[in-house]
């Protein structure tokens, strides 16, 4: 299920949640990370079979997470047309991934899209990918 929804501003500057023990932070973000981090990997791989002009480049970052903001950002970009498909992982909303496309070389908006985590697989990635970096 996807919803259009603006993201709010304040939840992305809201500090880590002190109450849960560190170790415990870190173990929950791992697993959230590297399940979705798997999930694109694998629908990088198709896209990458399916589509020789489409050759996307994935990073991960964690500088929202440096300045104690719970969440972390993956980032799809096709070098080609210098378009990006921001991803946004929140600690404190781990049912919800946000998402938006943009461009490598301009600053993203504040609204985002949303699907529920659970509904994301490798096919839901690769469509996103193959309908946004295909286009002209």
């Amino acid at each position: 299920m996807m919803h259009n929804h603006a993201f709010p501003t304040d939840v992305l500057c809201q500090p880590l949640n002190s109450d849960i023990p560190n170790y415990s932070i870190h173990n929950m973000i791992n697993k959230q990370l590297e399940k979705f981090s798997e999930i694109v990997t694998e629908a990088h791989a198709k896209i990458q079979r399916d589509f020789q002009n489409i050759n996307p480049v994935v990073s991960i970052s964690q500088k929202m997470r440096s300045a104690g903001i719970p969440a972390d950002a993956l980032t799809i970009d096709c070098l080609k047309s210098k378009k990006r498909i921001i991803f946004i992982l929140h600690d404190e909303y781990p049912s919800i991934t946000n998402y938006q496309f943009s461009f490598k070389d301009k600053d993203p908006s504040d609204n985002y899209e949303q699907l529920e985590t659970e509904s994301l697989d490798s096919d839901v990635i690769y469509s996103l990918m193959e309908n946004y970096f295909s286009e002209s």
